[in-house]
């Protein structure tokens, strides 16, 4: 315990300033999506204060809809900054954009709250990929301290998300509808105010500039070497998108949180505390306090275990994290068992199942966003980015599909589904785990931590 307690503070101590600027912009970004996010299924089944009183199935087909293509049109937002504009200025428009958005949405109009969705689509095509890419950015290939940086990066994100649950949620749900999806615009503002006014102090020259691939072209020629991808960077690219398969199956079950979860909790949760009826979006809270709690501790394994050389492989996390999740949804059939026998579950699955969830997610995200900026050849890693969320999109989509058969089936099958789905994925991805370790040529290895006053001008020259 000593020895990770060490690691923990080191991995405080040891990053470049500009991956606090990215956390907070990130955490202000993720603020404004998880906050409306938490209201969007609540507010189109709701027949009261101008909720749309859709169904169940209606509301969740929008949802997935929604989330799918958020993670779809990063493709398009990495391709552009790689080529054209760079990250730090697709970071800037996807937030004016996101900011748009969340505004429109608090206009009590149908036309206003199709328009307000469709630019936060695209503005989080441009902000998403380019802002993790960045994180990346900091670090010089084989840093030890990369995959911490992305765990304390997702501390970033889920600290958004309890602001948002907190903050947009209690007012959505207890002031009125538009209350809520106004504040998550307020919360994207102050992240660009904060990007805005540091970036050029914090982040130097990390995303200034786009990729240029005739200058990659000439370095390639000048140094013998064939134009296009090599054999190892073709085996590299074909690993992301493996891994992205099994990354479908992980957010297809993990994604249920803000869709047929939110649903059940409000309706068939005794959500009574302390003679006080607890708001339904403030359970998607427990979620992202788990993460805020264990992040620093996962990330200071991984610095410790990396430092002994005993780093569990990228593939292998990931195929811990599935399993993790499908641990979870056990306690969403213990849910489901006592609410058909009682009319009303107990909170305490929820949350059960929330902790072994955000366990999961942080065996599989952060690893996987610091894999994509690792093992993508250079001149296309925020189109790769893009790719990566790709899998979110599908999995977003199908989650909406898959929990809207929950008005047919019941939620107890939909939920013994994916249990089982996301269990053999995991045992599959673990199972393969060393070929495609061996697929990465290196790409994923660490490098010996060097001195501490090479470290630190090493990353002043990285930031």
């Amino acid at each position: 315990m000593h020895e990770i307690a060490a690691g923990l503070a080191e991995t405080r101590k040891g990053h470049p300033r500009g991956l606090y600027l990215l956390f907070f912009t990130e955490m202000w970004e993720r603020m404004s999506y998880y906050g409306m996010r938490g209201l969007l299924v609540l507010f189109l089944t709701s027949k009261v204060n101008g909720g749309f009183g859709w169904s169940t199935s209606e509301a969740l087909s929008l949802y997935g809809t929604y989330t799918g293509l958020v993670y779809l049109t990063p493709i398009v937002g990495g391709f552009i900054a790689d080529r054209f504009i760079g990250q730090r200025k697709a970071v800037v428009l996807g937030g004016t954009l996101m900011m748009i958005g969340h505004l429109l949405l608090a206009l009590p109009t149908v036309a206003m709250f199709y328009a307000g969705l469709g630019f936060l689509i695209i503005g989080n095509g441009f902000f998403k990929p380019n802002i993790s890419t960045m994180v990346g950015g900091l670090y010089e290939p084989g840093d030890g301290r990369r995959d911490s940086a992305f765990t304390i990066f997702y501390m970033g994100i889920n600290l958004g998300a309890v602001l948002g649950n907190f903050i947009c949620g209690t007012l959505g749900e207890r002031v009125g509808w538009h209350w809520g999806f106004g504040a998550a615009g307020v919360g994207m503002f102050l992240g660009l105010v904060a990007f805005l006014s540091l970036q050029k102090k914090l982040l130097g020259k990390v995303g200034l500039t786009p990729v240029k691939p005739e200058a990659s072209a000439e370095k390639a020629e000048s140094s013998g070497e064939k134009k296009g991808f090599t054999r190892e960077e073709m085996d590299r690219v074909i690993v992301i998108f493996i891994i992205a398969l099994f990354v479908v199956a992980f957010w297809t079950g993990f994604e249920q949180a803000g869709g047929l979860m939110n649903l059940y909790t409000d309706q068939k949760v005794d959500r009574g505390m302390f003679g006080w009826e607890v708001p339904t979006t403030w359970f998607q809270n427990f979620n992202s306090a788990f993460i805020v709690l264990l992040a620093p501790a996962f990330a200071a394994l991984w610095s410790w275990l990396a430092a002994r050389g005993k780093d569990p492989s990228i593939p292998v996390k990931m195929g811990l994290g599935l399993l993790f999740l499908s641990i979870g949804f056990l306690f969403m059939l213990g849910a489901s068992d006592e609410s058909a026998a009682a009319g009303k579950a107990a909170a305490w699955w929820v949350i059960m199942a929330y902790l072994f969830h955000t366990m999961g997610e942080l065996c599989l995200s952060p690893v996987g966003l610091s894999m994509v900026t690792k093992v993508a050849p250079a001149r296309i890693v925020s189109a790769m980015m893009g790719v990566w969320f790709l899998a979110n999109a599908a999995a977003n989509k199908l989650s909406g599909v898959i929990g809207g058969y929950s008005e047919k089936l019941g939620e107890f099958d939909v939920f013994l589904y994916i249990t089982i789905g996301t269990g053999i994925a995991g045992v599959i991805l673990l199972g393969v785990a060393p070929i495609l370790k061996r697929m990465m040529h290196g790409t994923d290895e660490v490098k010996p931590a060097a001195p501490a006053h090479q470290t630190q001008g090493g990353t002043a020259a990285a930031a």
